[in-house]
């Protein structure tokens, strides 16, 4: 029958029109006995803006033309349907999750996973009152950045340091404090963009800097920044492009040759290392340090604590202490400002660097940047052992060389040799078993190549491979 036929008001058929007169109203839904306890539970607020989500949906299927369940109109079944829909508030949908995805800083997913020293020092500076910003030398109010200022100072050997919530936020208040009003002069090959449309042009705009393009896409020169100072020039910014590269016919200023001119023309050279690279490892090799561009004479710093440096989301400021006291002392500095569990992490990450080997243990994303070719191999074999007595005929697995990526815009060139355990499902799509597998608690996410799902045990952590393979077993057994 042509979807014409039957056609009632409005063009729908008169099944639908049935149906849709068939939807009680979301006061008579409320006032179903069995939700009775739900709204004693819950309270009556949630469970009538729960009725009128339940029956707008079967509303919009019975439109869409899905045939509903005989039971769905009636009074047990809707009541279930608002039980449900209640209490999907009351639980938290922030889940963790098993990466299986090879993308070891991985942005979508939280990026770094916490040292169990940071864990312990966030789960104890949330359990109590502290000393955020009180002195207890000397019994009065104190500064939040006193707990981190010195380790920071003493890891990068920058004269004084500031942390705000992420690099972004470091970034605009640099242009703020020191551009505002005025020019700030920049590569045309470093006007980034991130993720989330993060734009260097927008954050100036934002900042009420104005932005002064030199050279080409390909190829700047220290004359083109020379030509394009002026009276109104306020800052030289230098943006390290971590999550592209341009190859071939290209030329970039020295950043130690960049800072030298602005000193000559009494100019404020800021450089966004985006990334921040603290640990000396064969991975980050082509990364800038922060150590090196303080020792090129740059003014001020910025980085993030949560991609390389392996901690909790925030931005690093680092530098010359007369730019740093300036901008602490900004009103867009307490906008800006972590909270005592940032703080809390983020100090106990950065103590790990003071023994550089400690570090590489503890430290989850460094330990996985770093993780040799046997160690993985190992892994992967002890997951497709597992699944092999467990899946059956279900899927075909195998044990696969493969390559990583660092993630979180970094060295987005770098591959990473690594081991995966390949499936092929039997009776289900790749995208089916993908599907499934982020519906299983917890939820995994893998990457699909060729028609295999790829589990990379490079971001597996040791102690999530039974509770991986118990996942796909899971997923494959629906």
């Amino acid at each position: 029958m042509s979807p014409g036929k039957n056609a009632g008001k409005g063009g729908i058929s008169s099944r639908q029109a049935d149906s849709l007169r068939a939807l009680p109203s979301v006061e008579e839904v409320a006032e179903l006995p069995d939700l009775a306890g739900v709204i004693e539970d819950f309270g009556r607020e949630l469970v009538v803006d729960s009725a009128r989500a339940v029956i707008d949906r079967l509303r919009r299927e019975i439109l869409a033309g899905r045939e509903q369940d005989a039971d769905a109109l009636k009074p047990a079944g809707l009541a279930r349907a608002v039980t449900d829909e209640a209490a999907t508030v009351f639980l938290p949908s922030l889940k963790r999750v098993i990466n299986a995805s090879g993308v070891v800083v991985h942005t979508n997913l939280g990026r770094s996973v916490l040292a169990p020293e940071a864990i312990e020092a966030v789960t104890e500076a949330a359990a109590s009152y502290s000393n955020l910003e009180y002195n207890l030398e000397a019994g009065k109010r104190g500064s939040r950045h006193d707990h981190i200022t010195r380790i920071i100072m003493a890891l990068t050997g920058a004269e004084n340091a500031l942390v705000v919530n992420n690099n972004a936020a470091a970034v605009l208040l640099a242009l703020a404090v020191f551009g505002g009003g005025r020019d700030v002069i920049v590569s045309r090959g470093e006007l980034i963009e991130i993720g989330g449309s993060f734009r260097i042009p927008d954050i100036m705009t934002s900042s009420t800097a104005r932005l002064v393009e030199v050279g080409t896409t390909n190829k700047t020169k220290l004359s083109d920044y020379q030509k394009a100072i002026g009276p109104a020039t306020a800052m030289l910014l230098h943006v390290h492009s971590s999550n592209y590269k341009v190859v071939g016919f290209t030329a970039e200023v020295d950043i130690a040759e960049l800072a030298a001119l602005g000193h000559e023309h009494g100019v404020v050279v800021v450089d966004d290392l985006g990334s921040g690279a603290l640990a000396e490892l064969p991975a980050l090799a082509d990364e800038p340090s922060v150590h090196d561009s303080l020792a090129a004479g740059v003014d001020v710093v910025t980085f993030s604590g949560d991609k390389l440096l392996g901690g909790p989301q925030a931005g690093i400021i680092v530098g010359k202490s007369e730019y740093i006291e300036k901008m602490k002392a900004h009103p867009m500095a307490r906008a800006m400002r972590v909270d005592k569990m940032t703080l809390a992490a983020l100090q106990a990450t950065l103590a790990l660097y003071l023994k550089p080997e400690t570090a590489m243990e503890k430290i989850p994303t460094l330990r996985m940047l770093s993780e040799n070719d046997e160690s993985l191999k190992a892994r992967a074999d002890e997951l497709a052992g597992g699944l092999k007595k467990e899946v059956g005929g279900a899927a075909s697995v195998a044990v696969e060389k493969a390559t990583s990526k660092v993630g979180g815009g970094a060295l987005p060139l770098l591959e990473l040799d690594s081991w995966v355990c390949a499936l092929s499902p039997s009776a289900i799509t790749v995208d089916e078993l993908a599907a499934r597998l982020r519906h299983t608690d917890p939820p995994v996410i893998g990457r699909i190549h060729k028609e295999l799902l790829l589990l990379d045990l490079r971001t597996v952590l040791p102690e999530q491979v039974e509770e991986l393979a118990g996942a796909v077993t899971q997923a494959l057994e629906e």
